[in-house]
């Protein structure tokens, strides 16, 4: 197949062509006088399963022909004489056992990082034994590096790195995965160089980006028959620009200098790369702009002298359109929009990002027009199904289980899947209302037991049972070994998703997701022992670091030419259009990681690969991604918080065109974006709501029989402030649903304080001796532990008793002089004559003094209501008053009320009193007959908002009243019902 030759022989590609295509073209044509076997006897070396199954997928497009041999360039150790070595160290096991080291080294200096990020630094640590095997970096290079004038941090991690270095040697018949593949690589070599093969062996689609694959690269282009096919090489680039590639520090961040890089090794030129077929790169015109455009910092200066001389610059631009959009999502529906007129017209269209947001996005509104993209890149393992079950499932085990805790596993679509998951939905809807309604907020075994039905059902008590041994204490502090914890979570998970009344694992396990996680948990239970003992924290880390890791990929029917692909995915695959995604800085390229244990000098000593790596990495897949035929570049100009960065080669290309006026560079620049703004302008008015009228005040009027014939005298100001949440609630009965996650709030500290008071001054009535701050705060003690299970909660709420205690009980001490209480938390009602209404009440403390006549007391956490208010509209008390003179309350009887009063027990103690002077009973209770007579009127409607004491207070009803479409100067909307 070639011809021979003295120099190695190495091919490329120019950027923009379609490489597997290209590569088979070359193979067809260069045996095309060769016999028919001749194209059998190819080894074809390939770096990845998708390119070569493109390239078997062409094959079988036609003529027929005899197929090549393929593999990956990862199989290498099949074919391989393992000379007696060692099997790998599972990377898992490896991972384990620098964990614990990590651990250790935390554990002795705390300020070197967060326990939080263990398993962050045992994976870079591990990324870097990989590195320095890969790029045959011995252990004694790190230990013999100068840093005399540098931190003691990089001292430490140096001396470390030998601590785990020697601790992983130590294992016994194993080897570290990378150092065994470097060395079946120089076995290979030798091999080679011992008994050459005679058939040609092809190294196709690699870049040499890591030192062992280089070294394979090199080889093989050695060998009689031997070549090596680059992907997406810069014919354009002058030889002056190829020389100035030496440095690392400068150049690592160019896309072609791990290319360089071969040809130095190999002592090649340049004009040694020949073209691997006479394929033309699409747009040639393209590939010479953006060359000149990536050229290396120090030489970007021959802009001036080689700018003017670009031709053809129109033939450049015409098939690129820029899309600068305002936001991620006016990006994401712009890329959409192009994506579905591409499947419309039957175009091969792929878009390119390494930002999963933004692909997520594209995907979600591709979704509307029913497109299901083939996304090379899958659904992460931890964010499948399966993933979340098992990470929720080992957040049991660390802390206390809340109820929104509990209704997220009990609700997951892979919990209770054995048998009879709908009577399991039905007693779970049960659940959760009365744990809204009545918690407890961190529910215990004993309150899943007594939690009951509304209506005996078939299965319940067993599935209570179920729920109450399988969620409730199951909080571990003690560290346990890694197995015990796997075992655990195992036997746990699969019970959930077992059900109450089935045995085995439901369909935890089923489908891709589950298999993939599944094969997770069993690698991870074969290395247990090699995980030493921890906590359920770091063992819940760790579980999501290892799902984290995984990808699955389980399409029901992906669109065939509508592909998301990453990077890597681009170099091996063509498309008719193809869309740059995200280019901006911190996105693409991404920020280069930072290395806690090298920095970036230190790694240059040391013959590692500099951060800049994987920019140069990212620029190359961009040099050949922009020459594709038709290309779309995108970028959003602000993140959902800042101003963004456009991409530095972005960047360069628009300044290289804005300075070149001869040639009309600015004027195809913006003709690039006015492309662009067409379709943004598409995507904004695809966003661009329908316009509606606004929704009028509501005043409903409903029959005068459906209206309530009952109400609370806490419900009377609203009444008269917001009718309309009278009507919502009494009227169509819609009550409000609390949160699921119960906080410490108002509410609660409200019942709390109350019932502290009431029991304080019950004791105090059999013996007096206990009226004493100190009685008063041991009680409320005593029920703050009891009713508040937040103790930064009750540390406020007793501080609060505690600095009121002291005014209260001289308050009450003279309060005992004049009347002694005779009923707490008294339920009373009266009937208003002649109406059809009952109003009702809860007293929360009565006294009665040596006259007979009542005293009516009202605890107030919040501010009191001021006497004005009273007066207008918080009559709760007055009306209070006015049923007592009634005989609401039927163990007391009619009686006169000689003084109500609110006692605020907020920040400071204060005694604010009903005006039943100005306001007496009497007149109180003709005034609410006439209140509530006028609502039995069938012209009185039932107005939102009516009369609010700021505008600023939200009510529980005014998204169904539909406020904000309305404000308060508009009229209400009377409304007759039926």
């Amino acid at each position: 197949m070639f011809k021979p030759s003295d120099t190695p022989r190495i091919f490329a590609l120019p950027c923009g062509t379609d490489f597997p295509r290209a590569l088979v073209d070359g193979l067809i044509q260069r045996s095309n006088d060769q016999p028919p076997e001749a194209l059998a006897k190819v080894e074809l070396i390939v770096n990845t399963k998708r390119m070569a199954r493109r390239i078997r997928s062409l094959f079988d497009a036609g003529p027929t022909l005899l197929l090549p041999r393929i593999s990956l360039l990862g199989d290498i150790s099949s074919r391989v004489a393992l000379h007696g070595l060692p099997p790998a160290l599972p990377r898992l096991r490896r991972r384990l056992l620098l964990s614990q080291l990590v651990a250790k080294l935390l554990e002795a200096d705390p300020s070197l990082a967060a326990r939080s990020s263990l398993y962050d630094l045992s994976d870079s640590l591990a990324a870097l034994f990989d590195e320095m095997q890969g790029e045959g970096v011995t252990t004694d290079t790190i230990r013999n590096l100068d840093v005399s004038d540098m931190s003691d941090h990089w001292a430490r991690a140096q001396k470390f790195i030998d601590i785990a270095d020697e601790f992983t040697d130590s294992q016994d018949g194993t080897i570290e995965v990378e150092a065994r593949q470097r060395q079946m690589v120089l076995n290979q070599i030798d091999t080679w160089q011992e008994n050459p093969p005679q058939h040609p062996v092809i190294l196709a689609g690699s870049t040499g980006s890591r030192g062992t694959t280089l070294l394979l690269m090199q080889a093989i282009a050695r060998l009689p028959q031997g070549a090596v096919v680059l992907p997406g090489f810069d014919f354009d680039l002058p030889s002056q620009v190829w020389v100035g590639l030496d440095d690392p520090l400068i150049s690592e961040d160019h896309p072609q200098f791990r290319f360089h890089k071969l040809m130095t090794g190999l002592d090649l030129a340049p004009d040694d790369i020949n073209p691997w077929c006479d394929n033309a790169p699409p747009a040639p015109a393209r590939n010479q702009l953006v060359s000149l455009s990536l050229r290396p910092a120090p030489v970007t200066d021959a802009w001036m002298t080689e700018g003017p001389k670009l031709m053809d610059l129109d033939k450049a631009t015409e098939n690129v359109t820029l899309i600068e959009a305002p936001n991620p999502r006016g990006e994401a529906l712009a890329i959409a929009l192009r994506l579905r007129q591409a499947a419309e017209d039957g175009q091969t269209a792929a878009l390119i990002t390494p930002d999963r947001m933004l692909s997520r996005r594209v995907s979600a509104t591709l979704d509307r027009w029913n497109i299901l993209p083939d996304d090379s890149a899958g659904q992460p393992l931890q964010l499948s199904p399966p993933g979340r079950f098992l990470r929720h499932v080992a957040e049991l085990f660390c802390k206390e289980l809340a109820g929104d805790s509990l209704l997220t596993l009990l609700k997951h679509p892979l919990a209770h899947t054995g048998n009879n998951r709908g009577p399991h939905k039905r007693f779970l809807q049960e659940m959760e209302l009365s744990l809204r309604e009545n918690g407890p907020p961190f529910p215990d075994k004993e309150s899943i037991l007594s939690f009951e039905l509304s209506k005996e059902s078939e299965g319940f008590v067993e599935w209570r049972h179920w729920v109450s041994k399988l969620f409730s204490d199951q909080v571990t502090e003690d560290n346990l070994p890694l197995s015990e914890w796997v075992s655990r979570l195992l036997i746990l998970s699969e019970a959930i998703a077992g059900g109450s009344q089935a045995d085995g694992s439901g369909i935890l396990w089923d489908k891709k997701a589950g298999e993939k996680a599944h094969k997770v948990m069993q690698e991870l239970e074969a290395e247990a022992q090699h995980g030493g003992d921890m906590t359920a924290r770091d063992f819940a880390d760790l579980l999501g670091a290892l799902l984290s890791q995984g990808e699955v990929r389980d399409r029901d029917a992906p669109h065939g030419k509508i592909m998301i692909w990453g990077t890597l995915e681009a170099r091996v695959q063509g498309a008719d259009l193809v869309i740059l995604g995200g280019l901006n800085e911190g996105s693409w390229p991404e920020a280069a990681t930072p290395d806690p244990w090298l920095n970036r000098q230190l790694r240059n000593q040391a013959g590692l690969l500099l951060p800049e790596r994987r920019i140069g990495l990212s620029a190359h897949d961009f040099q050949q991604a922009i020459a594709a035929p038709e290309v779309w570049i995108s970028r959003a100009i602000r993140s959902d918080d800042s101003d963004t960065v456009a991409s530095r080669w972005l960047n360069r290309l628009c300044n290289l065109l804005d300075g070149l006026p001869e040639q009309n560079g600015p004027d195809l620049l913006q003709a690039m974006r006015d492309r662009g703004q067409k379709w943004l302008d598409w995507a904004v008015a695809l966003e661009k709501p329908t316009k509606t009228s606004p929704a009028l005040r509501p005043s409903p009027r409903p029959p005068v029989s459906a209206r309530p014939r009952r109400l609370t005298i806490t419900e009377i100001p609203r009444l008269i402030r917001d009718p309309y949440a009278i009507y919502a609630k009494h009227v169509l009965r819609l009550r409000v649903l609390n949160p699921l996650v119960r906080v410490p709030d108002a509410l609660l500290r409200g019942i709390v304080v109350h019932e502290v008071f009431e029991h304080f001054i019950k004791e105090t009535l059999d013996d007096p001796s206990l009226l004493t701050r100190d009685h008063l705060l041991q009680k409320s003690r005593d029920l703050l532990e009891q009713h508040v299970p937040w103790p930064v909660a009750r540390c406020l709420w007793l501080s609060r008793v505690n600095r009121i205690a002291g005014d209260f009980i001289q308050a009450e001490q003279t309060r005992r002089l004049t009347s002694h209480p005779i009923a707490f938390e008294a339920k009373g009602e009266a009937r208003l004559d002649p109406l059809d209404f009952t109003i009702a009440c809860r007293a929360d403390r009565i006294d009665e003094d040596d006259r007979g006549f009542l005293h009516l007391y009202d605890y107030k956490t919040g501010a009191p209501p001021s006497e004005t208010q009273q007066l207008k509209f918080e009559k709760q008390l007055l009306i209070e008053a006015a049923m007592a003179e009634q005989g609401a309350f039927e163990d007391i009887g009619p009686r006169e009320v000689s003084r109500a009063m609110f006692i605020g027990l907020g920040t400071a103690m204060k005694e604010i009193r009903a005006p039943i002077d100005k306001d007496p009973p009497a007149k109180v209770w003709e005034n609410l007959r006439e209140l509530i007579s006028a609502y039995f009127e069938p012209n009185q409607g039932f107005s939102s908002r009516r009369m609010l004491h700021l505008d600023t207070e939200l009510g529980d009803y005014d998204h169904l009243a539909r406020f904000g479409e309305w404000d308060r100067s508009a009229t209400p909307e009377p409304e007759d019902l039926t």
